[in-house]
């Protein structure tokens, strides 16, 4: 036989290898920051940059217009994040040469140039507290303008949170702002009143509170900030700020800790388990319609050398005849040799029906098939809804519905506990809106210590 004919099989340990190690994110990021700083000495900068372990800090500009709430969502980000809280006023306290060039400007009432506002950020950033615990920018950039000079000088955050809300909420909440002149500490009449009677004796209003500064203010911002939303078009996140600052805080840290989709080549490994009549096969059936990934299914791989007559056929035949359990050890050679060839190793698979118990999954790791993502569908549909969709099926009687049932969930705890990032879907919901849930965790990087349950 011809050798170059035979089945090409790649081994599944390299793309898990890669993935694990975020080889190929790596390599992205070195080459981007080679490109923009442009060093001298371009192998001692990407051992300095393997070295700082500084890719997961936060890198957060958070916008939005007048009185929307950018401040205090930022002081309790970077309380939790223990990140570097940047203003403009509070970079301009630092000393240095680019400082006294803006001052210059600015004692001769001259507008300063966005190549020095973006100078004075770049130098911020280039700090070690910076490199290491990360920033969130406050309230810059305003213009697209001020936008494409930050761009220009290699400034690029990891995400983009622009807070909003109606101007007549806007308005009226500027109405209350006070300002702590001691502590330079903002508080509200309503929202954020001190306890400390020593501090609210203390409290004055801050310049630009009046209706219509706040007016003109707001119609200054919605006139540029389309300019803001061209430049990060595929960055930035707005939330909604009339609702409780609570809420505000904690969507904007969901998403500051989410992590964007990544050009670096992925390749899904996805697992969907769940109880009889979760809709797996329908699920998988789209997801690998939609994403050109291979649907392994445990059940048709097992009937295929079966109708073969292979000499492993054969030996599953009195199993699948008899509708009694195969043997572990026979599936899983049939599995191994599916996820073994070439479409499933370069395009990625969605497999069904295995792994049902920590056993198995333990077969499938020292297979060397570890998923990337693990989908455990809870909340079937009623049991009388489930029984009589499966009416139309002969061998899936009352009695063999609920021995299955009763077989998931005597397993299903421990599968959870082997993978441990398991994503949870509900179920009991309309099937593509099921669809479009899982879609979203399968296309977006999950969050390095982040475990997705609903």
């Amino acid at each position: 036989m011809d050798a170059t004919k035979k089945p090409f099989r790649i081994s599944p340990e390299l793309g898990v290898y890669a993935e694990k190690h975020g080889i190929f994110q790596i390599l992205q990021r070195l080459l981007q920051g080679l490109l923009v700083d442009k060093p001298m000495e371009p192998i001692q900068y990407m051992i300095d940059h393997l070295k700082s372990e500084n890719d997961e800090v936060p890198r957060v500009f958070l916008l939005g217009p007048p009185a929307s709430g950018k401040l205090t969502i930022a002081k309790l980000l970077c309380d939790k994040l223990g990140s570097n809280f940047l203003t403009l006023e509070n970079m301009m306290a630092n000393k240095s040469d680019v400082v006294n060039k803006i001052q210059r400007f600015s004692i001769k009432n001259k507008e300063i140039p966005n190549t020095l506002w973006a100078k004075l950020i770049l130098e911020r950033l280039s700090k070690t507290d910076c490199i290491k615990r990360g920033w969130i920018l406050v309230g810059y950039p305003k213009t697209r303008d001020q936008a494409l000079a930050l761009q220009e000088n290699g400034i690029a955050p990891e995400h983009i949170v622009i807070l909003d809300a109606p101007d007549t909420v806007l308005i009226e909440r500027n109405l209350g702002k006070r300002i702590d002149m001691s502590t330079g500490e903002i508080y509200h009449t309503t929202f954020n009143w001190p306890t400390s009677s020593k501090v609210q004796k203390r409290l004055v209003k801050p310049n630009g509170v009046k209706e219509e500064e706040t007016v003109k203010a707001l119609l200054e911002y919605r006139r540029v900030c389309h300019g803001i939303l061209n430049s990060y078009s595929k960055k930035y996140h707005v939330v909604n700020a009339d609702q409780p600052s609570v809420d505000v805080f904690s969507q904007v840290m969901s998403h500051v800790q989410s992590r964007h989709r990544s050009n670096a080549p992925y390749t899904p490994r996805i697992i969907l388990h769940g109880a009889p009549g979760s809709g797996r096969s329908l699920l998988a059936a789209l997801i690998a319609e939609k994403y050109r990934i291979v649907n392994v299914s445990c059940g048709q791989l097992l009937k295929e050398p079966v109708a073969a007559e292979t000499r492993l056929g054969e030996a599953i035949k009195p199993y699948v005849e008899s509708r009694q359990p195969v043997p572990d050890v026979m599936v899983m050679k049939c599995i191994s040799q599916r996820l073994s060839k070439l479409d499933c190793s370069t395009r990625g698979w969605v497999l069904h029906g295995f792994p049902q118990d920590a056993g198995q999954a333990e077969m499938l790791k020292d297979a060397g098939f570890s998923p990337n993502r693990y989908h455990s569908i809870y909340k079937p549909a009623p049991t009388s809804e489930v029984y009589s969709r499966c009416k139309i099926h002969p061998k899936d009687s009352e009695e063999n519905v609920q021995q299955a049932l009763e077989v998931y969930h005597a397993n299903v705890v421990d599968l959870e506990e082997f993978y441990n990032a398991v994503i949870h879907v509900n179920a009991d919901q309309d099937p593509y809106t099921v669809f479009e849930y899982i879609e979203s965790c399968v296309v977006k990087p999950l969050s390095k210590h982040t475990n997705v349950f609903v």
